[in-house]
């Protein structure tokens, strides 16, 4: 690990204090923690593991396995998050964040507090989760099919486009891009690329990114600001920036009660509450995460842009009742095509989330069925992680650990324990993905772009 950049640790020295500097440095020179967040749609919390007294889902691991090579993890069982970012759980749910909420993640990718959200919110509510570079937004779009709730948006665009949609969201969190202080423990790449000149940059582009998102909040609505960094210019000083322009628009949002136990340390910078998780202090990475709400008093109105083009057609009875026969509660469902493939949404949600599509660049929303051919659904691998599958509409094969880590090489798998046609692959009950046997030959239908290579 190369040495920590002098002007971060100068920096430390006067934000802490000389000893308190010292304890941080040595803490970022020792062994990360492993943590995870178990999906509760797709099976129990593991008991035996300790738990993050923050987050009822999230456990600290002894030993970091290989996650790679788990059936659980490529099932969509639990998601690798650093412990301190589950905080804004804790944070949401003190404030009554919860059940059929619609919540904005404004810088999402790779979807760790995505799935957070998604989890949070359950089926009957909404996140829109926004990454604006590409190629992170295709791996925030596989681990939103992956988690499989079926209540997730996924876009790629400018923060000024979604902003667009004044006033629409429940809760707004921004989890702004960063200079990666905190991540100096666990990549030697974020020490290499550190540099004063990039905190005041990402200074400015987190300021401008939270000013778009405060567009789309409610009023009353919870605001979420956090980074993965310990310098006060990125973190108290870009809010301050905001509550120049902002101030009398803010209220505190209710008390986030906190125990001493847990190491982290507590401030506030006018109605924002704030918590910065410290390596040498709490069990976890460096975090930093700020609350407040918007006034329920701020005036405006609720809008959208006008809808650019329309992506999202109807389908035909018999395409609705094919369908059908794969979710458990079809009556809670709509489908609609977009281009060459069938999704299914919430009923509730879905004129909402076509607004979204018609007017932002949408890489995935709800889950993905698959397409008709011949009057028969063939299925999308997004289907087979769908929490709402209807497993009785498929033939269901349960198979030995080397055959399911072989399905997910794409290698070839025994034929004959599966059924003629179409059959969903499990492995200790937890779906992987179809296999397709037409006689002495079966057709692996898992994703190329996912298979487990190399290992």
């Amino acid at each position: 690990m190369r040495p920590l950049p002098e002007p971060f640790c100068a920096n430390m020295r006067t934000l802490l204090g000389d000893a308190e500097a010292e304890r941080l440095f040595a803490a970022l020179d020792g062994v990360s923690p492993t943590s995870v967040r178990y999906n509760p749609y797709k099976g129990e919390v593991a008991a035996e593991a300790r738990a993050v007294p923050w987050c009822a889902e999230g456990r600290y691991l002894d030993v970091r396995p290989q996650f790679t090579l788990d059936t659980a993890f490529a099932a969509g069982a639990y998601y690798v998050q650093e412990a301190g970012s589950q905080f804004v759980d804790y944070i949401a749910r003190q404030n009554g964040v919860g059940e059929g909420a619609v919540v904005l993640d404004m810088c999402a990718a790779p979807g760790g507090k995505t799935t957070l959200y998604s989890t949070l919110v359950g089926k009957s509510g909404l996140v829109l989760a926004n990454e604006y570079v590409r190629n992170r937004a295709h791996v925030l779009a596989d681990n939103v099919r992956k988690w499989g709730i079926g209540n997730v948006v996924v876009t790629n665009n400018e923060p000024a486009h979604i902003a667009a949609f004044e006033q629409w969201f429940d809760m707004v969190a921004v989890d702004a891009p960063c200079s990666g202080e905190g991540m100096f423990r666990k990549d030697d790449e974020a020490r290499a690329e550190w540099s004063e000149e990039g905190v005041r940059m990402c200074a400015v582009r987190q300021t401008s990114i939270l000013q778009e998102a405060w567009r789309t909040l409610k009023p009353n609505g919870l605001l979420i600001y956090s980074t993965c960094t310990f310098n006060d210019t990125e973190d108290e000083g870009v809010l301050a920036a905001f509550m120049e322009e902002h101030a009398d628009e803010l209220e505190a949002a209710e008390p986030v009660l906190v125990d001493d136990l847990w190491g982290i340390v507590k401030g506030q910078v006018g109605a924002f509450q704030t918590f910065r998780f410290m390596p040498h202090r709490a069990e976890a990475e460096g975090f930093f995460v700020a609350v407040a709400r918007r006034g329920a008093h701020v005036g405006g109105r609720r809008a959208e842009p006008k809808a650019r083009k329309k992506i999202m057609n109807e389908v035909p009875k018999e395409v609705v009742r094919e369908l059908s026969r794969y979710v458990m509660h079809p009556e809670q469902m709509h489908f609609a095509e977009v281009g060459d493939t069938l999704y299914g949404y919430d009923a509730v949600r879905y004129r909402q989330v076509r607004m979204l599509a018609e007017s932002l660049t949408v890489l995935y929303s709800g889950v993905a069925m698959g397409q008709i051919f011949k009057g028969k659904l063939k299925p999308d691998w997004a289907l087979s992680q769908y929490v709402g599958l209807n497993r009785e509409a498929v033939a269901c094969c349960e198979v030995s650990e080397q055959d399911a880590l072989d399905y997910l090489r794409k290698h070839e798998v025994a034929v004959g324990q599966f059924a003629e046609g179409l059959n969903l692959v499990l492995h200790r009950d937890r779906a992987l993905g179809f296999v397709k046997r037409i006689g002495a030959r079966c057709n692996n239908m898992y994703p190329n772009s996912l298979k487990i290579i190399n290992l």
